[in-house]
């Protein structure tokens, strides 16, 4: 029997065969940058060192580790957050489609244990819903609607953190290229000014702190606008869903009926049950 994959493991397969591409793509570009010849130089000019793309991140001094780390962050929220806010992620088309029939058919407590059995943003809400369904309309709604918002919240802080990032990327380039300076202008004033080769040198090293700064944060807050757009837009077709299963909905048949299994701690005041008691055996020490 054929085992049929869902809609997650087939955004997964999806994301990381571009993930393998786009890295493979990335590393023929670096290795094509790294080892491109330098321009030819005229008779008699002092030849240049050919740089390779490795030996230029060295340096940029230790300030690079922490810069490459937030790399790496950037590449893993971006992926997780692609799989994340995906419509077919949040709300599965297969948990639409079973809802929509149990629905239809009445059978709230069987849609209460299939969102309980299958959990998704979409069925993490209407479980509440369904629960609170005795309750009455504003009740059911505000219950949503607060577990809406726990979704949402959700999402948005993973995506939050490339925008972190874009704004942390950028200074702590910046410091890497100040203290760079400083140890370039404490250079000079050693040596004195004989020799401003090796100060314009100096300066240009230190200066690939901040271009790697920004070659992180620019991706990162590109992702974060597109990502957050996109996690709206999920959240937008969840309360769509909603209210095309909502819409006359009998609340005043299904008034104080209680759905689901969650346990219920409200109880009536002990001063009216021992008040209850006293009348009923009058004469008894209670």
């Amino acid at each position: 029997m054929v085992k049929r994959r869902s809609s997650a493991e087939v955004s997964l397969m999806k994301f990381r065969k571009f993930f393998l591409i786009a890295f493979l793509f990335a590393c023929s570009a670096f290795a094509a940058f790294g080892q491109a010849p330098s321009p030819a130089a005229s008779p008699g000019a002092p030849a240049m060192e050919e740089k390779s793309l490795f030996k230029q991140i060295q340096e940029g001094g230790w300030i690079m580790f922490p810069i490459g780390a937030c790399s790496i962050l950037t590449v893993y929220l971006i992926g997780d957050g692609s799989l994340r806010t995906g419509k077919a992620r949040i709300s599965p088309p297969q948990h639409e489609l079973a809802l929509k029939d149990l629905f239809r058919q009445g059978d709230y407590v069987g849609a209460y244990n299939y969102c309980k059995g299958n959990p998704s943003p979409l069925t993490n809400v209407l479980r509440v819903g369904v629960s609170l369904l005795g309750e009455g309309k504003a009740v059911t709604e505000e219950g949503m609607s607060g577990e809406l918002a726990k979704e949402n919240s959700t999402l948005q802080t993973y995506i939050s953190y490339l925008s972190v990032i874009g704004v942390c990327t950028p200074m702590i380039g910046l410091l890497g290229t100040v203290t760079g300076m400083i140890r370039a202008f404490a250079t000079l004033g050693r040596s004195g000014i004989g020799d401003p080769s090796s100060l314009s040198s100096a300066i240009g090293e230190v200066l690939v702190a901040t271009a790697s700064g920004l070659v992180i944060a620019i991706p990162a807050f590109g992702a974060f606008y597109f990502l957050r757009n996109r996690a709206i837009a999920s959240i937008h077709h969840v309360q769509d869903i909603i209210n095309s299963l909502f819409r006359k909905m009998p609340y005043e048949t299904l008034a104080g009926v209680h759905l689901g299994d969650e346990e219920l701690y409200a109880a009536t005041p002990n001063w009216v049950v021992q008040e209850e008691f006293t009348t009923a055996t009058p004469g008894e020490a209670v």
